[in-house]
């Protein structure tokens, strides 16, 4: 669960760890409606926002903008090979990941003084593009895994895909690093190989998904996530726009009963999941100091709706 450093100093490395013990990724994507992503060549500190530079008036309509918005905010990056000088074009984009209305926006600003005005009139300030966005967290002023495992992943992809591929800070999960982000829906993936980052990104192009690598939705709740994705499993389904979600239902003693839109065939369908807590015998990041303890959602139930469930109690929904 360690790795060598090149002075031959062995050091921590969380991604490892988490390899070595198999630590579930699903339902772990981070919460967002929406994502912004700023241009910004680096360096880049440990916070994104908070070290990037800006004016306070910036940072001030950057915060107001996703609070409204529900947004996630990112700076990115064209990947680059050694010795190539950087690149600041000033670029933004706004990403709607809102279940079947995704979208993405492009503009761009001369510099991020301009940012206020365009936030405040998004419109106006950017136009559409059909274009899928390829995220690869390599934020190694965060954690050193996303570095090392997520730069060879972000060079495969530009490789094949230049305009869709940016280098992106911090996405959450170091652990389970490489991340990778799709947009515009949002398909938040983990472990992501170098050596299957194309195939994946052109399935996703294509329209499906692979259970294989996904974290999880970053529109969904985490319970939501977890239920799409068993859902997904036992019923063989990597359409992305299939089973979305119609209710969330919390329960008593961690459950939550999700319904699903299970297609005109199937109907809808009810997954009740069991959220509960693990402990890490380690750190879950590179920099944490401390083990702590990692949330999972295991299948309780997978039905037709209206075949319900055996379960316990509802004492509430949640939205």
């Amino acid at each position: 669960m360690t790795s060598s450093e090149p002075d031959g100093t062995a050091s921590f490395r969380c991604s490892d760890a988490a390899r070595d013990r198999d630590d579930p990724f699903v339902a772990t994507a981070p919460p967002a409606r929406c994502w912004l992503l700023v241009e910004h060549p680096g360096p880049w500190g440990h916070q994104a926002l908070g070290d990037a530079g800006y004016p306070a008036g910036v940072l001030d309509a950057v915060d107001a903008f996703c609070r409204a918005r529900g947004a996630r905010f990112q700076l990115i990056r064209r990947p680059r090979a050694r010795g190539e000088p950087l690149a600041d074009r000033g670029r933004f984009a706004v990403v709607d990941t809102t279940p079947g209305a995704e979208s993405v926006r492009w503009g761009r600003v001369s510099s991020p003084e301009g940012l206020p005005a365009a936030l405040a009139d998004v419109e106006a300030a950017t136009t559409p593009s059909p274009e899928p966005v390829y995220l690869v967290c390599a934020h190694g002023r965060h954690d050193a895994c996303c570095a090392m495992r997520g730069r060879p992943v972000a060079a495969e992809l530009a490789a094949v895909h230049p305009e869709r591929t940016w280098e992106t800070t911090h996405t959450g999960g170091d652990r389970f690093a490489a991340n990778v982000v799709l947009l515009p829906h949002g398909l938040v993936l983990g472990r992501v190989p170098a050596t299957e980052a194309v195939s994946v990104v052109e399935r996703y192009a294509a329209g499906e998904v692979d259970t294989l690598w996904v974290r999880g939705r970053s529109f969904l709740s985490p319970a939501a996530q977890a239920a799409q994705h068993h859902a997904r499993l036992a019923l063989q389904e990597s359409h992305i726009d299939a089973l979305r979600v119609l209710d969330v239902e919390a329960r008593e003693e961690g459950h939550t009963a999700v319904r699903l839109d299970g297609g005109a065939e199937r109907g809808p369908v009810m997954v009740v999941v069991r959220e509960r807590w693990v402990a890490s015998p380690t750190p879950l990041t590179c920099s944490a100091g401390r083990a702590a303890s990692m949330r999972v959602f295991d299948l309780v139930d997978l039905a037709p709706d209206g075949a319900a469930p055996a379960g316990v109690p509802v004492t509430g929904a949640v939205g």
